[in-house]
């Protein structure tokens, strides 16, 4: 799995031109699921993500976590992040899980976050289109993938 993970001030995603879902102070966490990932993985990585370190405490130091400040998290399904570059211009999707496999680990995902006891959890919708409204806060961007470190 491949996480890109933005600390934010606020964020809005709007599905399909309809439908609006905003956070406040917390993360925005854009999920990729390639072929192979594993329940396991998306434990481990919502766990992870819920845990990181990156808010700022009282000396400017990145000592809390998503939890410690009581964040907002919006999590948006994201395949074109199991994308391969390596050859030519167009980028390559095989990498990318198969859609019923890739929706029931990002909802597996999803249902660790909620049981980390996140107040406000929110979701893009699996296969539609979205456009994401970010106010980075830092701007702090982390990027984690399960495969790079062992998981």
């Amino acid at each position: 799995m491949r996480a890109v993970i933005q600390r934010v001030h606020h964020a809005e995603i709007t599905i399909d031109h309809q439908e609006k879902r905003q956070i406040k102070e917390g993360l925005v966490v854009f999920l990729g699921v390639l072929k192979g990932d594993t329940e396991n993985q998306s434990a481990f990585l919502a766990d992870k993500i819920c845990n990181l370190r990156i808010f700022e405490d009282e000396n400017e130091k990145m000592n809390f976590s998503l939890k410690d400040i009581n964040g907002d998290i919006l999590i948006v399904s994201n395949f074109t992040l199991a994308t391969d570059c390596e050859h030519g211009r167009r980028p390559s999707f095989d990498l990318s899980a198969p859609f019923a496999e890739a929706k029931a680990l990002y909802e597996h995902f999803v249902e660790v976050v909620r049981a980390q006891n996140i107040v406000n959890v929110q979701t893009g919708e699996f296969a539609a289109h979205m456009d994401v409204d970010v106010s980075n806060n830092g701007p702090v961007t982390i990027i984690i993938d399960t495969e790079k470190i062992g998981k």
